[in-house]
């Protein structure tokens, strides 16, 4: 019988944010090491934090990651108004609604659109699509109208599409323009077909490999990103500030990033995680429109993520324009705290999963921080999801070479592109939280 004996090392994955990298020895035809690693080296935000003034530590700590940053703000407000005792105003909690909505547009687009699609037409980037293909040429166009309609929701509400100015501890330092939120209406309608469009093209896409896992994901009024309780597909309700201790921290000696796990398991959290378990709580119109692609939910197909998230777009834009349609949104003060010690937590959906601050403040000066984003949570379910694959790959591999003639001593050329190919999809359909550059993964076989 045929034996495959192989090593495979990545030092470098360039197509994401920060550094990481892969190490995989397979020996007899099984996968006997997979390391995912994350190699970006730590920061120590969660030190650097403390002695700063409590009123700046969403600022600060949004320079955790530029891609997320209007996510860590939000969260970073929710923990400091937890220890200060503020609770925001309806029209506070209205405006951050529209901030998540633009960050989920445009986050989303930019994924699907410039990392995913490429995949689905075996191109190596968006801009090596046919322009004199009408399919190819339309979502060409279509990916930067939708990218451009969550970046001026996000400005008009937040002030910036990244690192946004406006949403502050206790409110917001300025608001919409009512002749500007009538624009954005208009470029949020504009790109409704497109993504109903991007809904249809990842509903028919024909990856498919599932784990039977808990599913991880705040639950709370209009698919909420904001508030609520972490509910899990295994019925159990977490409050917020009891989540972290539903958690087990790994220290992983191969990677710079803590992983966890949930009852001593692997878990997923994002956009998954959120239509299996939420989906009952979209925008009517959504629900209405994305029908035949919601009823593949709740699934266990981890590509579905990418399907999850195009219905999310769709969502936010939903749920954007009936707010920004109804509603007309008055200067007011930021609340003022009502103490100025205390531990706050601050728990909302990132647009790649559940992200967690907690922050411990002593006259208004933060003395200690804990943080947990999706990435590092996804982390050992990613490095399994990767083992599986390759397993079912070597499998594939030994049955065509025992249905044929001869004998070969090392994996072909066939088999190096496959396992190549289907890992950097793998990766891509977690959307882990990084930036982009031109290449993503790129092996060194031994």
């Amino acid at each position: 019988m045929h034996q495959i004996n192989l090593d495979l090392s990545l030092e470098e994955i360039s197509k994401i944010e920060g550094g990481a990298g892969l190490d995989l020895t397979i020996r007899n035809g099984q996968v006997e090491k997979l390391n995912f690693k994350i190699t970006e080296y730590k920061r120590f935000y969660t030190q650097a934090i403390r002695g700063k003034a409590a009123l700046a530590a969403p600022t600060l700590l949004a320079r955790i990651c530029g891609t997320c940053s209007n996510a860590h703000i939000l969260a970073a407000i929710k923990a400091v108004e937890n220890a200060f005792k503020i609770t925001p105003s309806p029209q506070t909690l209205i405006l951050r609604r529209l901030v998540v909505n633009g960050l989920i547009i445009r986050d989303h687009a930019l994924h699907l659109y410039i990392f995913v699609l490429p995949d689905l037409f075996q191109k190596d980037s968006l801009l090596d699509f046919d322009d004199q293909d009408p399919r190819q040429h339309q979502l060409l166009h279509d990916a930067f109208a939708v990218k451009d309609a969550g970046n001026n929701l996000s400005i008009l509400t937040g002030g910036r599409s990244v690192h946004a100015p406006y949403p502050t501890v206790g409110g917001f330092l300025k608001f919409p323009d009512p002749e500007k939120q009538k624009e954005i209406i208009a470029k949020l309608t504009a790109v409704r077909p497109a993504v109903l469009n991007l809904i249809d093209t990842f509903l028919k896409a024909p990856l498919n490999q599932t784990q039977h896992i808990p599913y991880l994901a705040l639950r709370g009024e209009n698919y909420s990103f904001l508030a609520g309780q972490i509910v899990s597909t295994d019925g159990i309700n977490i409050p917020s500030e009891d989540y972290r201790g539903q958690l087990n921290r790994v220290d992983l000696p191969y990677s710079h990033a803590s992983a966890y796990t949930y009852k001593k398991g692997f878990y997923m959290t994002g956009a998954l995680a959120r239509l299996n378990l939420n989906k009952a709580s979209l925008n009517p119109q959504t629900q209405k429109d994305a029908a035949q692609a919601l009823q593949k939910f709740p699934s266990d197909n981890l590509y579905h993520n990418n399907l999850a998230q195009a219905i999310e777009i769709l969502n936010a834009i939903d749920d954007s324009i009936a707010i920004l349609s109804s509603t007309s949104f008055n200067p007011e003060p930021p609340v003022k705290p009502a103490v100025i010690s205390g531990t706050g937590f601050g728990v909302i959906e990132a647009p790649r999963g559940i992200l967690y601050h907690r922050l411990t403040i002593e006259d208004n000066v933060v003395k200690d921080a804990e943080i947990l984003v999706p990435t590092g949570q996804n982390q050992l379910n990613i490095e399994n999801d990767l083992k599986i694959l390759v397993n079912r790959k070597l499998q594939q591999h030994t049955g065509k070479k025992h249905s044929g003639s001869g004998r070969m001593d090392s994996p072909g050329v066939e088999l190096k592109q496959e396992l190549t190919h289907d890992m950097e999809v793998l990766i891509r359909a977690y959307d882990p939280c990084m930036s982009c550059a031109s290449h993503f993964l790129k092996i060194n076989w031994n």
